[in-house]
């Protein structure tokens, strides 16, 4: 009789060890997973951007300062670091705000970093970087006053920010620039449907 006990315990016991679930990485918090994928995004993403400011600039030393060189100049020069030092300032904030940390001992993700596929901001930043390297190979073949295609950028902010103000200052206008006449509010809308007046907007 003890030794019947005694056996269904063990049976019991093992029966329980088999039945506790395994962890698998299917089984991993979803917001690990995204801090897994926002750090290999931010890191490819990081590194190719390196490679290419590399190859551009190597691109340019190589044809203005060896090939081109007689029409390399200080003013050369100036435009140079001038005109690219923005670029490189933002690949700068880019890679101490989004380049992923991880723990030296342990290997495990601490910070993924920020998106840099996020909207806003972050687009014009890369729209600056991209264009830079675009001015980067015009100037390298064509010479310095290719520099000018680089006020694109800033013409087009400008452009931007000053339609959008005009927009809010003068009403609500359509996707062609179109002033559109402000929706009437339901105070005067109750009152035609009793029959009263229609409030006019001056």
């Amino acid at each position: 009789m003890h030794l019947a006990t005694v056996h269904s315990l063990e049976s019991s016991a093992s029966h329980h060890k088999t039945s506790i679930p395994t962890t698998t990485k299917a089984n991993l918090p979803s917001t690990q997973k995204a801090t897994k994928t926002l750090a290999a995004s931010n890191t490819a993403r990081l590194n190719q951007t390196l490679y290419l400011t590399l190859t551009f600039h190597t691109l340019f030393w190589l044809l203005r300062a060896l090939l081109f060189h007689s029409t390399f100049t200080r003013h050369t020069l100036l435009l140079y670091l001038t005109l690219t030092s923005p670029a490189l300032l933002i690949q700068f904030l880019f890679e101490r705000q989004s380049r992923p940390t991880t723990n030296t001992s342990t290997g495990a993700i601490q910070r993924a970093g920020e998106d840099l596929d996020a909207k806003g901001l972050t687009e014009y930043m890369w729209d600056v970087v991209y264009w830079t390297y675009g001015n980067l190979v015009l100037v390298s073949l064509v010479g310095d006053r290719a520099w000018w295609l680089y006020g694109v950028v800033p013409a087009y902010s400008v452009w931007s920010a000053w339609t959008t103000y005009a927009g809010l200052r003068g009403g609500i206008t359509d996707a062609a620039g179109v002033p559109q006449p402000e929706a009437a509010s339901k105070r005067s809308v109750k009152m035609e449907k009793r029959g009263g007046q229609k409030v006019a907007y001056r």
